[in-house]
């Protein structure tokens, strides 16, 4: 069985996808500090990670445990563990270590699975999951598995749209393109060719003189089976 092969685009894409980002924020006038989002405590060193830094992805981990150990059930802390276990499977597939990639993989997968369980309509939990498994399932030999795979990625997706659709339009230009670009690439994929033509519909009449309505045109003059240009991940962060 191949192991999940991720790169810095896995990430860097769902935290796109996740609009602007909160910063940690200062105490306010009470004394209390606001609850921020758990991906600005943990991303940079996430995606040092991600660029080879193994001490930096550890701090992260280590982050996250420690978050977990005081609140098991803390979805967001428990997803971006869950990824880096993702990140650390890869680097034992390049050291040789095919048996602990997959044990690796395995674990990261069922604690994403986990996350979203219990925050199913948190995006900051949904969309990393989304992204991981939609980048998984290009690489999964067996179609069914594979397909399972695209098929939740894409729910998740559609649950963050849902949940965002009252001020979807006044979400950044990235956050809405990169959305419904996975949206449309995840459908094509799963040989919906109708559904893809509508999210790429929206991109045009939504997301009007960016990169995605360029790509998405593309898109609508090319045939079924061909597709066109990458539809995520345009103007990412490094």
């Amino acid at each position: 069985m191949r192991v999940f092969a991720f790169t810095l685009i896995l990430l860097v894409i769902a935290l796109a996808a996740l609009g602007v980002i909160q910063f940690l924020a200062p105490r306010d006038a009470s004394g209390q500090t606001p609850q921020v989002r758990f991906d600005s405590v943990v991303r940079d060193d996430f995606f040092a990670g991600l660029r080879g830094d193994a001490a930096r992805l550890d701090k992260a981990m280590k982050r996250c445990e420690e978050e977990l150990a005081r609140d098991p059930r803390h979805a967001q802390a428990l997803v971006w563990h869950g990824s880096g276990l993702a990140v650390r499977a890869r680097e034992a597939v390049r050291s040789g270590d095919i048996a602990t990639a997959l044990e690796l993989s395995t674990r990261g997968f069922r604690e994403m699975d986990e996350a979203v369980g219990i925050a199913p309509r948190d995006p900051a939990v949904l969309l990393p999951r989304g992204i991981t498994l939609s980048a998984a399932a290009r690489n999964l030999r067996d179609p069914a598995r594979a397909a399972a795979a695209l098929e939740k990625a894409v729910a998740d997706y559609e649950t963050t749209l849902q949940i965002q659709a009252a001020d979807f339009s006044a979400r950044s230009e990235h956050a809405r393109g990169e959305l419904l670009g996975g949206l449309a690439d995840g459908w094509f994929r799963l040989g919906n060719e109708g559904r893809a033509r509508g999210y790429l519909t929206r991109i045009v009449a939504e997301v009007p003189g960016s990169m995605y309505a360029e790509a998405a045109r593309e898109w609508l003059k090319s045939t079924p089976t061909r597709g066109g240009p990458g539809l995520t991940c345009m103007g990412c962060h490094e």
